[in-house]
């Protein structure tokens, strides 16, 4: 019992392990009793799954709020925030990569469930890494925030240009040494088919592996600003890695709501490169013009959330105006 007790990473090992099992209780429900069928989820409900992730999140913030005190909790809902943000954009290219393999609605849910599996996983790994050299060379702080300045401001002025799926050079690699079918075998990333040359069975990817490949390695690209964003608002790991996962966890459900309208979200790109810019350069302005002072989380999260639901706004409106001045 004293083990659970113990401290990790600056947190008790019994809320550690409190959340990896609100994580795995999370997804054996949606795997195993939601979704034991592949079919395709309607925008009603995938509004209504999404609003019970982000219940559950927020109710996991009020718990770290009271366990850990208001500042972390202050913490916890900017990073959830942010990430729920940049998801966005992640489900913008999630459904590209779809499109690409000629994925069918009804077997995307399972795809992105087993994606969203891997990156808990890479992003606990991205995560320890960071959190240890962030330790150990308090400096990098500073290179993340020059970093997240300098993607922010890449964003504002980034030309947009359509995904390369077929060219990924990963793709390429396992089109050349693993055997691919040219079909879908259902929500199957493997199957055995007879070889070209032998006539007996061998096992063979399929396009739904191809595009879970893909899917992941663009996660690992968007964690590259996420990653450094959180670490720039907290050294917490324990805040870190929950705030990371808790709004990744509901990207599934969501998907299916926006990736009908993702276009509606044309304007919000603006307002997250905004968020990264102003994420990043409050790390100089508490040390270099605070004397070392905390920046104000509330303000913080006050900034964060103006600039993300502004974005949000803007979007619906511009988007709304332009629908209604193109001819039909």
């Amino acid at each position: 019992m004293e083990f659970l007790f113990a401290d990790w990473l600056g947190t008790p090992v019994w809320f550690w392990l409190a959340f990896i099992a609100i994580v795995i209780a999370l997804t054996a429900f949606d795997l195993g009793i939601l979704h034991r069928e592949s079919r395709e989820m309607g925008i009603g409900e995938s509004l209504r799954l999404s609003a019970l992730y982000i219940g559950i999140a927020l109710a996991f913030g009020g718990w770290i709020w009271a366990a850990k005190g208001g500042e972390a909790g202050l913490q916890y809902y900017t990073g959830f925030f942010i990430e729920k943000a940049l998801s966005i954009d992640n489900i913008f290219v999630i459904s590209l990569i779809f499109a690409a393999f000629a994925i069918p609605a009804r077997y995307q849910y399972r795809a992105l469930l087993w994606g969203i599996i891997a990156v808990i996983v890479l992003r606990g790994i991205m995560i320890a890494g960071g959190s240890a050299l962030v330790t150990e060379y308090g400096w990098l702080l500073y290179v993340f925030a020059a970093f997240l300045v300098f993607t922010g401001i890449k964003m504002l002025f980034a030309s947009e240009k359509p995904m390369d799926v077929a060219g990924n050079p990963v793709v390429r690699w396992l089109s050349r040494h693993i055997p691919i079918t040219q079909e879908l075998h259902g929500e199957k990333f493997f199957v055995r088919v007879p070889d070209t040359r032998t006539g007996k069975l061998a096992l063979a990817a399929t396009p739904l592996f191809l595009a879970l490949v893909v899917i992941n390695l663009a996660d690992l690209v968007f964690a590259v600003d996420s990653v450094p964003a959180i670490f720039a608002i907290t050294t917490d790991t324990f805040i870190v890695y929950t705030s990371n996962i808790m709004a990744i966890l509901g990207l599934r459900a969501l998907y299916f709501a926006l990736a009908a309208m993702v276009h509606r979200f044309h304007y919000l790109k603006y307002a997250l490169a905004l968020v990264l810019v102003f994420i990043g350069s409050k790390i100089f302005v508490a040390d270099f013009l605070l004397d070392g002072a905390k920046f104000p989380p509330l303000l913080s999260l006050g900034v964060t959330v103006a600039l993300i639901a502004g974005g949000v706004v803007w979007s619906l409106v511009r988007t709304r105006a332009d629908e209604q001045v193109t001819p039909g």
